[in-house]
């Protein structure tokens, strides 16, 4: 790009395919759009191997470029990466494997079949294709729920992504005692550990007793304990489907019904909402994602609220199930943390071409789905409400001093009171993406 304020004399860009996290850059772009500021016409972002140092106007950061190798991306909108809240990579190749079903409960049994055929080969090379998808599309850190935990030193060296795997409990069908499903979690991530580089995880586990559903009240109550005293994240589905309210709500319905038959006790049922239900096993707080939340009653939204609890919204997981409306302006007005997740490809409609994790694709359905909500406003729910609700906020999510060097670019032409719907409404792969100060997708 030779944009009005550039000269002859200014030094060229430099060769991206050299660029070490160690290095001093200067990355310059079309426009820059920091999320959390106005977007920056012929902006450039100066870091430091891992970290941002200024983030301005070209004719600004300029003045910095002695000692800083130079990247003009050209006609690119610069971006913070966007961040998953919630996947399943595990499951990304059962795409299509799962026709839309009449209800919740008709899909679990599909998906446990599918799950029960499956060996570790088939997740791996599952978990990878997701990754790759997800960093083609812009995400650069996700969260992910991970039902194979033995994958996780292979998969986790295979993808630049920032990961924070939840490790998945249950214990419903098992029937084992929650203090012993809990310790073998806690077992597998002493010894994953937190592959760290200066204070800036890359790879992290986390706890994910799966639903109040199919987990005991005992160990929700462990597990919150456990996260409180080791600072852990949590993630849990709740509230997900219609069955799962009236059971918790009202003690009765198909689920109930289905969870007493194998043998659940339901004596925690008939007190109150799922949400209620976390309340009072102490799970909510702000290191916790409630995953869908999409059946509330009207004191949930304040529960939400006070516990600083992050809700975690799927637009195209929701439109699979068909789900009733989803709560968003009731969260929102309610002060709730809500962020973007893509769930995964098998609770996604397939229609001529192939799904793919896109996070994109999910900003996209919830305009849709919500035709009134601004562009600025979806953008935030994929970036730095993400990165609040992953206990991150100034680090990812944003481009500002001092924020960790995690950006990815995609092509632009059009105005900049355009360019949060430009972001919005792309598809396809992007143009360049850096984390930690790394090309992860590496520009043209």
């Amino acid at each position: 790009m030779k944009s009005q304020a550039q000269s002859a004399t200014e030094p060229a860009a430099a060769d991206a395919r050299g660029a070490t996290a160690g290095d001093q850059m200067i990355l310059r772009a079309r426009l820059v759009l920091p999320v959390v500021a106005p977007p920056i016409e012929n902006g450039a972002v100066l870091l430091s191997g891992h970290r941002l140092v200024a983030v301005g106007a070209w004719s600004d950061i300029s003045r910095h470029t002695v000692g800083h190798r130079i990247f003009d991306l050209g006609e690119v909108l610069l971006l913070p990466g966007l961040i998953d809240a919630h996947c399943h990579l595990d499951y990304t190749d059962m795409a299509g494997q799962v026709a839309p079903p009449g209800n919740f409960l008709d899909w679990i049994p599909q998906i446990l079949a599918l799950k029960a055929a499956w060996g570790f080969s088939d997740y791996a090379a599952s978990w990878l294709h997701g990754a790759r998808m997800l960093l083609q599309s812009g995400v650069t850190t996700v969260a992910d729920i991970e039902s194979v935990p033995e994958l996780l030193p292979e998969v986790w060296s295979a993808t630049p992504l920032r990961v924070i795997s939840f490790l998945e409990m249950t214990g419903v069908r098992s029937k084992r005692p929650p203090g012993e499903i809990l310790r073998e979690a806690l077992e597998k991530i002493e010894a994953l550990g937190c592959l760290d580089e200066a204070g800036m995880f890359r790879k992290l586990p986390a706890l994910s007793p799966h639903a109040p559903y199919s987990t005991s009240p005992e160990l929700l109550r462990l597990c919150a304990a456990v996260a409180r005293e080791k600072k852990l994240l949590l993630a849990t589905h709740v509230a997900e489907s219609e069955a799962e309210f009236e059971m918790f709500a009202c003690a009765r319905g198909e689920m109930f019904d289905w969870l007493q038959r194998n043998g659940r006790d339901n004596s925690d049922c008939g007190r109150g909402s799922p949400v209620a239900h976390l309340e009072r096993t102490g799970l909510l707080g702000e290191n916790c994602l409630a995953v869908h939340a999409n059946y509330l009653e009207g004191n949930d939204f304040e529960r939400l609220a006070r516990h600083q609890v992050s809700v975690v919204h799927c637009p195209r997981s929701h439109d699979f199930f068909r789900h009733r409306k989803f709560p968003l302006t009731a969260l929102l007005r309610a002060g709730v943390n809500v962020c973007l997740g893509t769930d995964s490809l098998a609770t996604v409609r397939c229609g001529g071409e192939p799904p793919e994790l896109s996070l994109f694709a999910e900003m996209q359905t919830l305009a849709a789905n919500e035709p009134r909500l601004r562009p600025e406003t979806i953008l935030r729910l994929a970036t730095v409400n993400g990165a609040r609700a992953l206990g991150l906020a100034g680090k990812i999510g944003a481009l500002t001093e001092k924020a960790w060097s995690d950006l990815i670019a995609i092509p632009f032409r059009g105005k900049i009171s355009t360019a949060a719907e430009a972001v919005v409404n792309f598809s396809g792969r992007v143009q360049a993406s850096m984390i930690a100060g790394e090309w992860a997708v590496t520009p043209p």
